[in-house]
């Protein structure tokens, strides 16, 4: 089992009042809120953060927590033999979270009382999806460790597989619900619910800019020069785009509802960002024609470098 340092978490002093503690919380759930944060580790942060609160809110699980004593963050450890009086004594903890063994002791400690029903904690996880997945809709079938219990009412995570269908125009950061996935419940309470952020995976070809992509166009000079038809690949299939003669690097060329699909059944545009490419190692003949063609061209692009003024 690994410590975590709850207090450090939340940026508290571990005499800190239940006041000071949710105030952090509240300060540092808004900071890190998946909705709000730009920070690529905000969502792992968030969910520290909301772990640690969810200990240190409690009295009876703080008081636990601070029984287990106070060491480096991530260091491997074991309960002391007379932690929670017997609760768990001479168990094999190595597999199992902190935060789920605190969340055990707390509801046998609270069981002797009488027993409540408990729905399950809800579960989050990560779905890579691609550009063809969320273009056409798709069933994909997806491995997650989530969380289970074990004879001793601890929590352990176990792999379990979902078929999940993959609505068509899904957003990147889109939150799918599974009803009664999640974690589950305790004395007969129901299971919490599974939620998948889809995460939109790097394309080889295509750059998203929300409903839109982009692709780059490799031209020749001749094609650039004098134009031409050429086959671009989408989503959907290759289309023949006309380019007109004269066209520049750089510029974009709009295929209309080539891009994604939106959830209300409209699409984004594909844009051919043309690039000019030129022969690494032209043949004899191509450099007899590009030096002929030097010699009996007036075409000079950097004729604004001599302009005063």
């Amino acid at each position: 089992m690994k410590y975590k340092d709850y207090y450090d978490t939340l940026g508290v002093e571990r005499d800190a009042a239940p006041e000071q503690i949710k105030k952090a919380y509240r300060k540092l759930a808004h900071q890190y809120h998946p909705d709000i944060s730009k920070d690529p580790e905000g969502e792992a942060k968030f969910k520290e953060v909301q772990e640690a609160y969810a200990t240190l809110k409690d009295p009876e699980k703080r008081a636990a927590y601070d029984d287990l004593g106070r060491r480096p963050a991530g260091e491997s450890f074991e309960p002391p033999p007379d932690w929670g009086q017997g609760f768990g004594s001479g168990e094999n903890f190595s597999d199992v979270d902190l935060a789920d063994l605190l969340a055990a002791f707390a509801s046998a400690r609270g069981g002797r009382g009488g027993r409540r029903a408990q729905r399950g904690q809800d579960a989050e996880a990560t779905a890579p999806v691609t550009l063809e997945q969320v273009s056409e809709g798709a069933e994909v079938d997806l491995r997650f460790n989530l969380p289970e219990y074990d004879a001793r009412g601890l929590l352990h995570h176990v792999p379990r597989t979902f078929r999940v269908r993959i609505p068509k125009g899904a957003g990147d950061g889109q939150r799918l619900r599974l009803a009664g996935k999640g974690g589950p419940g305790r004395n007969g309470g129901p299971p919490g619910d599974l939620y998948i952020a889809i995460r939109l995976q790097p394309h080889p070809l295509y750059r998203v800019s929300g409903r839109d992509l982009y692709i780059d166009l490799p031209l020749t000079p001749a094609e650039a020069v004098l134009g031409a038809s050429v086959e671009v690949p989408t989503l959907r299939g290759r289309v023949e785009l006309k380019v007109a003669p004269g066209t520049a690097s750089g510029r974009q060329l709009r295929l209309s509802r080539r891009g994604l699909p939106t959830a209300d059944g409209g699409h984004g545009d594909l844009y051919a960002v043309v690039r000019i490419e030129v022969p690494a190692s032209p043949t004899a003949r191509e450099r007899e024609l590009y030096e002929a063609l030097a010699k009996a061209s007036a075409f000079n692009p950097r004729g604004h470098f001599s302009r005063k003024g």
